[in-house]
């Protein structure tokens, strides 16, 4: 392992020299840029350069009533675009207190657990993509299949869904669907040892992480990370469990984090989680009672004035919507604090000093999806 070069930031150089990774790169996975300043292979400065895919999210929710806006919520992380939608669909119930059946709640984080596991298995094919190997995202393709034939069934879409609805679901999960959920946690567990055995074990892949990309506990709370990213740095912090949320109070599961702060253990945090949702998906599909789907809603929604607030674990970290009405039927405002802006923040100055090829390990580890920066 090379030992990163004393940064030079700031010290006029002639050796020093401007490249440019994005907006095209494969390894920002979207239109990410990231102006590098290198003195030779080491980088002394790293600007990101994010706005080249922005939406404005927040200020569509400004024309669009309450019920239209949620399409939009699953397009911002398409990836984890279940959590995206329960926050907001949550901001909205908690403004109105609404009673969400327990039915719903349940189909609720059954779908967003096996949205997560979707979400991580991309991460992980892309990132080892990322470091040269290509077969490892065909495993994670193959078994990301199964999960959105599943939610397809039951939602109709295979990735940005809008399946959730204030007070409820849109539709009830079948037998068919509980007993698919069944044979994908069977399944998926001893895949997991296989990737291990593929991948994780394998020693030129540990060899381009350990050690890269430092990131303490306190850099994360300087910057806001979250998530994967934070828990990486040995702080156990899930919203799941720290700020519960709809029912997960009432499985068993765990936190997984880890000490080293390093590419490493962001990777393995993440392995961990797929078996973390397994266990929450065995437990939901084992308990989930029979009842309505949707409680009861205004027909139309006005919401009290005031500002609501939602908190969800997506797949990347914390989610904050917050919703403020003005008692119309359309939002004043909406506000989304998303993961990745604050997990991209830090990298700038987590990788002075590090060689060009670590950076992109270093990037792949915060498992960056671009237009959740540009929303």
């Amino acid at each position: 392992m090379i030992a990163p070069k004393e940064s030079t930031a700031g010290t006029p150089s002639n050796e020093t020299f401007t490249l440019n990774l994005g907006p095209q790169h494969p390894a920002t996975h979207g239109v990410l840029r990231v102006k590098l300043t290198m003195d030779g292979e080491y980088i002394t400065r790293a600007e990101p350069v994010p706005g080249y895919i922005h939406r404005m999210h927040e200020k569509m929710g400004e024309n669009r009533t309450w019920a239209q806006y949620l399409p939009n919520t699953s397009r911002v992380d398409y990836l984890s675009a279940m959590t995206y939608t329960h926050a907001y669909v949550g901001a909205v119930e908690r403004a109105l207190k609404l009673e969400v059946p327990l039915r719903a709640e349940f189909i609720r984080v059954i779908t967003s657990e096996l949205n997560r596991i979707s979400s991580h298995l991309v991460g992980w094919g892309a990132f080892v993509m990322d470091l040269g190997g290509f077969t490892p995202i065909l495993y994670a393709f193959d078994d990301r299949e199964k999960i959105l034939d599943l939610l397809e069934a039951v939602t109709g879409s295979r990735l940005t869904y809008c399946y959730y609805r204030f007070g409820g679901v849109v539709a009830d999960v079948d037998t068919a669907f509980l007993e698919g959920c069944k044979a994908f946690v069977k399944h998926m567990r001893p895949r997991l040892d296989f990737y291990r055995a593929l991948v994780t074990d394998n020693i030129i892949l540990r060899k381009r992480l350990e050690g890269i990309g430092m990131v303490s506990a306190e850099m994360c709370r300087r910057y806001g990370a979250c998530g994967p990213v934070l828990r990486g740095s040995d702080v156990a912090y899930d919203v799941r469990k720290n700020e519960p949320y709809s029912i997960y109070n009432q499985f068993d599961f765990d936190i997984p984090h880890y000490p080293q702060g390093d590419s490493m253990a962001r990777y393995n945090v993440r392995m961990d989680e797929i078996e973390q949702s397994l266990r929450i998906i065995d437990q939901a599909v084992a308990k989930i009672p029979e009842g309505p789907i949707m409680g009861k809603v205004p027909r139309v929604l006005k919401l009290p004035v005031g500002d609501f607030c939602y908190a969800t674990e997506a797949a990347r970290g914390r989610l904050l919507v917050r919703v403020s009405s003005d008692g119309k039927d359309t939002p004043y405002r909406v506000r989304l604090r998303t993961p990745c802006f604050c997990n991209l923040s830090l990298f700038e100055e987590a990788s002075k000093g590090m060689l060009l090829p670590d950076a992109i390990a270093f990037m792949g580890s915060l498992d960056l999806v671009i237009p959740d920066i540009d929303r």
